[in-house]
């Protein structure tokens, strides 16, 4: 029987984020992946320039589609621009009773702002608790919390912290956007503190890096990996993707991650 997992996010007519990113992400690693969209985004390597929502209830029909009929192991959310989404999505996994990764995906690499602010509270309130793992970068995880940029480790897990208290069962806190020659994410569950560092790799091809981490963290959920087996496993799927990137050359701008490096 076929490992499935669910994407629930943007489309990113690039290819390189959002739901397309996910699906590689999942059939790279051997998971039948489905998916629900929450938006319709015109992008390339370049930036985002024009994004539609779409109806929540056309979210809601897609979720009970999909989870009516496919026995999904995992869920993975990423882009939710709207209050109203958001609300639809969350209803949709208690209603199944799916806990889910959540990428609180805010800003896009490219600097563009992808989550209205009236609907960060909603994610708060809504998305967080149903989070088995949030995977915030480190913006994302000052604008969740109302702190500035960690600058150090010790402000990294302070946080964590307040996300946890949202009701989120663990936090990944994805630190590629501090300087060093390492890039060292930091998972907390409220009882222990698991540091992942990895070299730094120098390349202007990382569009979809959040996107595809996630996913790779649902990815190994539905194969059954344990919580921190699977952080740990994607962390190194993204590291391989990233240290391929060049090969690939797409685009002018930020190029996308390579999620097939594997084969190609």
């Amino acid at each position: 029987m076929s490992a499935i997992a669910l994407t629930i996010a943007g489309s990113d007519s690039g290819g390189g984020a959002g739901i397309q990113a996910d699906l590689k992400t999942f059939s790279a690693l051997g998971v039948y992946g489905a998916s629900v969209i929450t938006a319709v985004t015109a992008q390339n390597t370049k930036g985002v320039t024009a994004v539609a929502d779409l109806a929540p209830e056309i979210v809601t029909a897609q979720i009970d589609a999909v989870l009516s009929d496919l026995d999904v192991a995992a869920v993975k959310i990423g882009m939710v621009s709207r209050q109203e989404t958001i609300a639809a999505i969350a209803g949709g996994l208690r209603r199944f009773g799916k806990q889910a990764v959540v990428d609180p995906v805010m800003v896009a690499t490219s600097g563009d702002r992808l989550l209205r602010p009236d609907a960060v509270a909603a994610l708060v309130d809504e998305l967080l608790p149903l989070a088995l793992v949030a995977t915030p970068n480190l913006p994302e995880a000052a604008l969740l919390t109302g702190r500035s940029i960690a600058e150090d480790e010790t402000e990294i897990a302070r946080q964590a912290e307040v996300i946890l208290k949202t009701g989120a069962r663990s936090v990944l806190v994805k630190g590629g956007h501090r300087q060093g020659s390492e890039a060292i994410d930091l998972f907390f569950d409220g009882n222990r503190i698991v540091r992942l560092p990895a070299d730094r790799i120098e390349t202007i091809n990382d569009h979809g890096t959040g996107c595809t981490l996630s996913a790779a963290i649902a990815a190994g959920l539905a194969l059954g990996r344990p919580l921190v087996d699977a952080v740990r496993d994607a962390k190194a799927y993204l590291h391989a993707a990233l240290s391929a990137a060049n090969a690939l050359s797409v685009g002018e701008g930020r190029g996308p991650v390579h999620h097939f490096h594997r084969w190609w």
